[in-house]
């Protein structure tokens, strides 16, 4: 089964709360939630206080993405404030085995995101204690970015070690998805499909999230 995980970077602020519950109202399998810290990536976006606020208001798994330096310093604090699964950057934690175990140790789902220009390479060795993999299919940092075309092989790529390693593996695709290629990063193995800009275009939430699915 194909996933959506909406990013709530696109939503409309002001009103946050009602955009998550039309997000579940309409079908979404997930809330994406970036959180970026201005050192990482060139923005800066949502926290814990955020996260805690909408916890209580959904019933969507929170696909918490962080964007972040020295992401384990945090972990604890984003598992309390309500996050289902934490995905950290392979970019960002040069000890990035023992946080993954942590995370796992909190009962959370753990994943690893790589930036476009990382190799599938570096996830070999630890793909197995996986949840999921998050591939970048744009710069992180913005929303409203490009799909970048050679990230369909790294799909791919990610999809034949999933079938040797870890069969259970969510890859999830973050960035440019609309519904022109949605249905070209599914083919290549995607299974967890983040989508932002094409999600809340014109706060058309229902007729968006049904546009994607019907590429799926």
């Amino acid at each position: 089964m194909i996933k959506l995980s909406p990013s709530i970077l696109s939503a409309n602020l002001s009103n946050l709360g009602k955009d998550i519950k039309d997000l579940e109202k309409f079908g979404a399998d997930m809330v994406h939630i970036d959180v970026m810290d201005g050192r990482f990536v060139p923005n800066i976006s949502f926290g814990m206080p955020i996260i805690k606020a909408v916890r209580g208001i959904s019933n969507l798994i929170f696909d918490v993405h962080l964007m972040i330096e020295e992401p384990s310093k945090y972990i604890d604090e984003f598992a309390k404030s309500g996050a289902d699964i934490i995905t950290i950057h392979y970019e960002s934690d040069i000890h990035i085995d023992r946080t993954i175990k942590y995370i796992k140790s909190l009962g959370k789902k753990a994943g690893i995101a790589i930036n476009p220009a990382t190799p599938v390479s570096v996830l070999e060795c630890i793909i197995q204690e996986l949840d999921m993999v998050l591939i970048m299919s744009v710069n992180p940092g913005f929303g409203g970015q490009s799909f970048i075309d050679y990230t369909l092989n790294k799909i791919k790529e990610i999809k034949l070690l999933s079938e040797k390693c870890n069969p259970s593996l969510m890859i999830e695709v973050d960035g440019g998805i609309n519904k022109d290629n949605i249905k070209s990063i599914v083919k290549a193995g995607a299974n967890v499909i983040v989508a932002g800009s094409s999600v809340f275009k014109n706060e058309e939430i229902e007729k968006n999230i049904s546009i994607l699915k019907e590429g799926i």
